[in-house]
């Protein structure tokens, strides 16, 4: 299961609206490999907020990148058309990649939304269950799925979502940001499910109010380290996933589960 590593590590792709294509896929480039001679998982999304990117194997192909097993994790989200969707599984696929994170997604203008019909599903709308379902029937066996977990929508609605996800063959959970306790989060242990606990890395925290409706918050002191140790110290049990890490940092006063050590092991 991601080689039980504690950390995933978001990386985006280039936007496909980057004027400058060639220097982001660089940046891309010296994230990517950075991320793995850390040890940790590298973990890219899909058209994060609903702007268009680059997808993963287009971008680690073009770029000749080392691709990892069990240290890689791509997400899948709705907005695609049909035929893109079944290119990005079987490239996944002819790759040797195991790991999925399925999520509904955020749409834009310039996104399709896949049907229920395109996934010959009975719903009313695809969701991540859809997802879920179909990849696992168009190919069987071939990928371990996870999902992800608001746990600032109400809890009740938001744990019976799960387990219609489980039920459609979720195997691990990826929650959104976790600011200090949260009880919530701390219930996904009674799924007996690995679970990566969403950390934000970015002093920002108006863009995550922003993307999961948190309410107020105190930017000024919000400390992304402090909080980081916090989800250490009260989810030993879980690992960690990272979004809006800094790459001008040195990682390894922060994401002390991994002992410098013990890098690109």
């Amino acid at each position: 299961m991601l080689d039980r590593k504690p950390y995933l590590i978001e990386l985006l792709t280039p936007r496909q609206s980057d004027q400058d294509f060639e220097a982001r896929l660089e940046v891309f480039n010296q994230r990517y490999r950075r991320i793995l001679d850390h040890g940790a998982v590298v973990s890219i999304p899909d058209n994060p907020l609903g702007n268009l990117h680059f997808t993963a194997m287009e971008t680690v192909e073009f770029l000749g990148l080392p691709l990892d097993p069990e240290r890689t994790l791509l997400h899948l989200n709705t907005f695609h058309r049909k035929l893109d969707l079944d290119a990005f599984l079987d490239a996944a696929l002819a790759a040797g990649l195991k790991h999925l994170l399925a999520v509904s997604g955020d749409g834009g203008p310039r996104l399709p939304k896949l049907e229920p019909e395109d996934l010959g599903s009975a719903a009313k709308a695809v969701t991540s269950v859809e997802l879920l379902e179909y990849v696992a029937r168009r190919h069987p066996g071939s990928f371990t799925c996870g999902v992800a977990f608001n746990q600032y929508e109400p809890a009740e609605h938001e744990l019976a979502k799960l387990r219609r996800k489980i039920e459609a063959g979720a195997r691990f959970i990826v929650t959104q940001p976790v600011i200090g306790a949260d009880a919530a989060v701390s219930s996904l242990a009674d799924f007996g499910l690995p679970v990566w606990v969403g950390a934000w890395m970015s002093k920002r925290v108006d863009l995550l109010v922003e993307c999961v409706g948190l309410g107020q918050l105190d930017a000024a002191g919000y400390d992304p380290a402090a909080n980081l140790a916090i989800l250490h110290d009260g989810f030993p049990s879980s690992g960690i996933y990272l979004a809006q890490l800094s790459f001008k940092k040195d990682w390894c006063p922060l994401l002390t589960r991994i002992p410098c050590a013990e890098r690109a092991a």
